[in-house]
């Protein structure tokens, strides 16, 4: 018969090694995004167009709400998730209109 005690440490060890292969997913993921979205800057930046989009930016709030409801993940916080990302990419954004 195994230890309780013992059982309870290798299933903590099992979460916690899926929680660190979950981050390196969202480092990467946020990584790409980040590419995309600096290259979003420079194009505008050509164009001379702003680095803000305020519609785009509800319509993400409310889409990416909708998907964290269905993923069982508080719309609150996702809500201000991607509000910090936004805030991100347009300070991004605002360095390449120089």
């Amino acid at each position: 018969m195994s230890d309780p005690t013992q059982r309870a440490a290798d299933v903590l060890t099992g979460h916690r090694d899926s929680i660190d292969r979950l981050d390196a997913i969202l480092v990467y993921t946020l990584a790409e995004r980040f590419k995309h979205t600096q290259a979003v800057g420079h194009l505008k930046a050509e164009h001379d167009l702003p680095p803000s989009d305020p519609q785009r930016e509800a319509r993400q709030i409310e889409r990416l709400q909708k998907l964290a409801l269905d993923a069982d993940l508080d719309p609150e916080f996702a809500k201000k998730f991607l509000n910090f990302i936004i805030a991100e990419v347009i300070q991004h954004h605002r360095k390449h209109q120089g």
